[in-house]
């Protein structure tokens, strides 16, 4: 069962996302947040698998909910689901963490995979997010995109590790290593492991 908190300041929308997930028998809906802050105290109490989490809400937004919420649950999969497709936005969000980012105008077909997605490792990403991504290029503009742990991930990858391996030296899931690895592999445009090995040691800074 993937137990999902739903995050947003509209009532509306939490209740339409609420509704549509209750319908889908591997789907349960932990609890629902109003805003940030609310948020992670859902996530500490509830301990979701999958958060969707809007963008654009009071106190505190959702970029920065997610860098809180995964520094205290890194294991968390954090899937952005938003009316906003800006690039600035995107790359914000999957740099704070984020596993995934859809549009609130997906249909529900597509909203249910992405959660299954989340869980199970893979990064759900709108065309229009993939596109963007797809569009970026190496060097400056694209190194700024990992998120630390995701550059620990990728550093990891270069000395040899595998997932189980780098799963226990940072002291994570092997499936947040997973989830991790697909969207280092989304933002920087590679296919596997040694392409993403030949891009780290061209790309990454020195410690």
């Amino acid at each position: 069962m993937i137990r999902v908190l739903i995050v947003d300041d509209h009532a509306v929308v939490r209740r339409g996302l609420e509704t549509l997930l209750r319908s889908v028998e591997d789907i349960h809906v932990v609890g629902t947040a109003t805003d940030g802050e609310a948020a992670l105290v859902c996530a500490t109490e509830l301990t979701p698998d999958v958060v969707l989490m809007d963008i654009s809400m009071p106190n505190l937004d959702g970029i920065e909910t997610t860098k809180r919420m995964l520094a205290d649950h890194p294991t968390m999969c954090v899937v952005m689901l938003t009316s906003f497709s800006e690039q600035s936005k995107v790359f914000d969000a999957l740099a704070a963490g984020a596993n995934g980012y859809l549009l609130k105008d997906a249909t529900p077909d597509q909203l249910i995979s992405g959660v299954r997605a989340a869980y199970a490792g893979d990064s759900p990403l709108d065309p229009k997010a993939a596109r963007m991504l797809l569009n970026a290029r190496r060097g400056a503009a694209v190194v700024p995109l990992l998120s630390p742990r995701e550059t620990d991930v990728l550093r990891h990858v270069t000395m040899g590790f595998t997932n189980k391996q780098i799963a226990e030296r940072l002291g994570i899931g092997e499936r947040t290593v997973k989830a991790h690895l697909t969207a280092v592999f989304h933002k920087i445009e590679v296919p596997d492991r040694t392409r993403a090995t030949i891009w780290a040691k061209d790309n990454l800074p020195n410690d």
